[in-house]
Formats: structure tokens, sequence, C-alpha cells
């Protein structure tokens, strides 16, 4: 119970990692606030049914509404310790054929969402943690048709380090999780795009380039927000964590058997 009367908002909490993240926190003491645009948040919050969690519907991209979600949820639970950024989006697609629109969907999601959600919260948080989802992809790695998305997740590291800097002095910790491949609707959408008449095949060859053999699961990831969101962590602060199952090890294109 490392999160024991410790009070989480989760962007994107309803389904993929912000699912795995808002299980675990609660496992662990946590009471949760789920700030989530998605469709699925209603059945997100009908299948967990806890006490110590409740749902916004709210789109990260509208500050005042961002502001007036959390300005709430701060009056039912009493405090904020614990932020962390998770909503994001990510479409394939060839840098000169991603329209301006998809472009500015990635930055006003994945950059501007963050940063509304942050400024929202500090005003709430006396002490705590902040963690951002970035990724491998951007600050270490990257694919074809991942421009917009590796721009956008580079840019939540740095956003991360400079804001931890600045936090230091009043008690507030910022992380960054780099998560790999982990088996999510996102991964299950890239692997649509990419092959639609069998994305399980892309799954299953993403898993044969990974050392573990495997996909990452949602709890997993879960854990180490639990840890960077706890005080075991209390010395860590302006950090990326990378969790990927060894996918960023090799130093050639194929790995031996």
């Amino acid at each position: 119970m490392k999160l024991q009367n410790k009070v989480a908002i989760v962007t994107g909490g309803a389904m993929g990692n912000g699912l795995g993240i808002t299980k675990v926190f609660l496992n662990e003491g946590a009471k949760v606030i789920i700030l989530d645009y998605s469709s699925r948040l209603k059945e997100t919050l009908e299948q967990i049914k806890n006490e110590n969690l409740i749902g916004y519907n709210v789109d990260i991209r509208d500050y005042s509404k961002v502001k007036d979600a959390i300005a709430d949820a701060k009056n039912k639970f009493g405090k904020v310790d614990i932020l962390v950024n998770n909503a994001g989006i990510c479409q394939l697609e060839p840098f000169m054929e991603m329209s301006d629109e998809k472009r500015d969907a990635h930055f006003d999601i994945n950059i501007k969402g963050t940063w509304n959600v942050t400024k929202a919260t500090l005003p709430h948080m006396e002490k705590g943690s902040i963690i951002n989802l970035s990724s491998v992809t951007g600050p270490l790695v990257a694919d074809t048709g991942e421009v917009a998305y590796a721009t956008t997740k580079a840019a939540i590291l740095g956003f991360t380090k400079s804001l931890a800097a600045e936090l230091v002095t009043k008690n507030i910790r910022v992380n960054a999780i780099m998560p790999g491949y982990i088996m999510t609707p996102m991964v299950e959408g890239m692997s649509k795009e990419t092959n639609p008449e069998n994305p399980n095949s892309v799954v299953e060859g993403i898993a044969q380039g990974i050392p573990m053999k495997r996909l990452g699961t949602i709890e997993e990831l879960g854990n180490l927000a639990a840890f960077l969101a706890s005080d075991e962590s209390s010395y860590i602060t302006g950090q990326g964590i990378v969790i990927d199952g060894g996918s960023t090890l090799p130093e050639t294109m194929t790995m031996g058997v």
C-alpha cells in the first residue's frame, strides 16, 4: 500500500496504459481521478466500481474545462498528490502525406494537453510527484511514419527535465516513463493500420524483435508509475525511465537467439 492516503490524477485512465496505472494505484491505496475524453470512461468506472475512483469526461485540449474538473475533484478528495500525464495519440503516416490537422492533433493532445493539465493541477499540489508519459520513440528510436508522434514524445522528455528543475524546491518531483511496446489499444490500432488483414502477425513480429520476446503489460507499466509516485523514489527527479523489455539494447538490427 505504498500510495496509501495519496490522491492521484490520471489522464487517459479509461484504457490502455492509463487503465493499468489506475488499477495499480487503487491497489496501492490511492484515490484516483480519471480525466478522459473517451467513451470508454463510463464503462471503466462501472467495471471497477471503487469508491476511491471518480472520472470526468474532459478534453485535455480545453484548459478551462480541465481547470474546472480538477478543482471539483480537489473539493471531493481534499488534495492532489500525484499527476500522471498519460493521455496521448499516435497515428502512423509518412511525413509528406500527413495533414496539418493530424499533425496538430498530436501536438495539441500530446504536448499542449500535458501542459494544460499540469498547469491546472500545480496550484492544488503542495508536494508530490508528476509523471509524464514520454516514449522510447523520439528520444531514443523511431520508425517510418512516426515523425509527429516521435516529435511530441521527445518534447515531453524536455518538458519533464525543465519542469523538474523548476519545481524541485517546492518538493514536487517530475519524471517521465519511456515505454517501449506495451500491449495497449494504441498498439492494436497501429497493428491494424500496418496490416489490416492480419494485425496479430504485426504484434508477433514486434515481440520477436524484443529481447524478452514479448510486449509489456499495462500492469507492469502501472507498477513503475506507482514506484515513481511513491516515497520509494524520493531522490529521483528529472529522469526518463525506460520500460521496454530490452528493445533498445541491440547494437545491430538482428538479435542472436
